[in-house]
Order: structure tokens, then sequence, then C-alpha cells
């Protein structure tokens, strides 16, 4: 993993990987080689209507992994359970918050946090009142409801770069399920990102995505595109784990990360220290094939524009 030994020059202090008694983030190593900007700001939806896949996981961490290459990154909470802002360390109590946001209208730049230990990562958590959001949002005009973060975050983007800040990446986090917040986050993103449990149930979630994806296309966001599936929880040592790895590399060689994401007790630990792995245990497994994945989804970015 391409760690410096030293500390990010914005920083003050290291993080002690293998201490497991004091896990205070007060500082983020830098990657030795950054990762390549995209030409434009990149936006990510990561969604998957099957629950349990390691979605938030995937998203905090491909997050991290993108701000500790030396990018400018973003994370949207918009599931209410607001376990994305929970890893992150963001206080979901402060208001405004998502629900704010979109409802209610509040700008984006009042919602946003900054996230401990890292220079260049964000996050507008998602509070408890955003459970509610999606009733509230009933009530607006059927072309509007659906529209609201788009119009939100194209604001906030535009402050940003006329700050001369611009964010290179968004990423959106999704509840587990086709509601007003799933597609709101479909109809902001210009590309998807799906992790995928490598189980059974598998191609039969991707399926479901792609009919989603098309109806968005067709009515909502034509230049939405499904870009990029990561394979989670990947068990290398199971006949089945591998069975599906190789469904999913014939059926989507293109979109595939092929960096499986392996099963990880420091990955499934750090969200308790308010944490993602990349900070937690950067030197664990999960950790390296995250920082492997958001590599490649930069290194594609920068081909692709």
């Amino acid at each position: 993993m391409d760690i410096d030994v030293g500390n990010d020059s914005r920083e003050t202090s290291p993080i002690k990987a293998d201490s497991l008694s004091s896990k205070k983030v007060i500082g983020t190593r830098r990657l030795k080689e950054p990762m390549p900007s995209p030409n434009k700001t990149r936006i990510f939806t990561v969604a998957n209507q099957k629950g349990g896949v390691g979605k938030t996981t995937s998203a905090v961490n491909i997050a991290a992994a993108l701000a500790m290459g030396g990018l400018r990154v973003l994370v949207i909470d918009l599931d209410p359970q607001g376990n994305a802002g929970t890893a992150l360390g963001a206080d979901r109590n402060r208001k405004p918050g998502m629900h704010e946001v979109l409802v209610e209208q509040a700008l984006l730049s009042e919602t946003v946090q900054k996230v401990a230990g890292y220079a260049n990562l964000e996050c507008a958590p998602a509070n408890r009142e955003l459970a509610g959001a999606e009733i509230d949002l009933v009530d607006l005009p059927e072309d509007e409801r659906v529209r609201v973060l788009k119009k939100a975050l194209s604001l906030y983007l535009l402050e940003k770069e006329s700050a001369d800040e611009r964010i290179d990446y968004v990423i959106i986090d999704c509840p587990p399920s086709l509601g007003l917040l799933t597609i709101n986050a479909l109809t902001a993103a210009h590309e998807v990102l799906v992790p995928i449990q490598c189980e059974y149930y598998s191609l039969e979630g991707i399926s479901l995505m792609v009919e989603t994806l098309g109806k968005i296309q067709q009515g909502l966001n034509p230049n939405v595109t499904l870009t990029t599936i990561l394979l989670t929880m990947f068990d290398s040592r199971t006949r089945l784990a591998n069975d599906v790895a190789a469904d999913v590399r014939r059926h989507f060689p293109n979109e595939l990360i092929d960096i499986p994401i392996p099963r990880s007790v420091r990955v499934s630990e750090a969200p308790s220290f308010n944490q993602t792995v990349m900070t937690y245990d950067p030197l664990s497994p999960g950790a390296v094939a995250y920082m492997g994945a958001a590599r490649e989804i930069a290194q594609r970015g920068a081909i692709s524009q």
C-alpha cells in the first residue's frame, strides 16, 4: 500500500494503525503517488436495492481513499440510518441537516462538515428527521420532488468552484430501497457504483439496478450510467464466491473493479470508532483493497475524460 511514512504536511500528528486502545483521528497519512484528478466533478450514487451488501461501507471507504490520494471529496448521506455520517465522525444532531436541504431548501453549504483527519474530505450527514423526508416531498410537484438534491448539489458545486475549491468526487450513499431519496440521488448523479456481496442472489440485485437505472435514464436523467461494480465480503476459500465473481466478470467486464473487498473484522469494527478502515487500520487487507479500488476508479476517470 503506497502510504507515505511521513504525515500529511497539512496535519499535525500521525495515527497509529496498530493501536486499538485509542482511535482518535488526529492525522491521516498521504499517498506517495497522488491519484489523478478528473477534468470535472464526478458524481457517484452508491446504490443497491438489496440490503446488507456493503453499500455504506464501500461509499465511505472509497471516499476516504480518494481523499488520501489528494482529491477533494464530498460524501452525502442520504440514508436515514445515517451510518455514513457515523463512520466519518459527523455530528448528526447539528442543523440544518439533509432533511432541511431536501424539504426546507436549506443550503448544502450549511450542512457540510469537515471530516477530522482529512484535509480534503467533507460530509453532509443524514439527520434523524430525514426518515420523514419522503412523506414531506410528496407535497411538491412531481417534476420538482425528484430534483431537489440535484438543485442543491449544483449550487454547492458552483460555490466551491467559484472559490477555487472544486470538488473532484461526490459520493452519495442511498437507502436500500427505491423511494424518493434514491430517485433524487440517481437524478443528481453522473455515475452509479453498485456494491454486490459475493452470494447467490448478487446478479439478481444487479439486474434490478440495471432495470431501475433504465427507467431513470428514460424519464429523469439520461446522462447517468452504471460505470462501477464492486465485489464485497469476498471469501476466496468458498467456491460460491469465486463462481459469483466469475459471473460478474463475464457479464460486466467493463464495469467491474476486479479488486474484491475481502471479509474483514477491521472493516466491520471501524464505524464503532467513528472511522473508516482507512484510518482505523490502513494496512489491513480491507483497507488495502479499498485503496486499490479507489485508485482504479480515479484512473478510469482520468482516461475516460
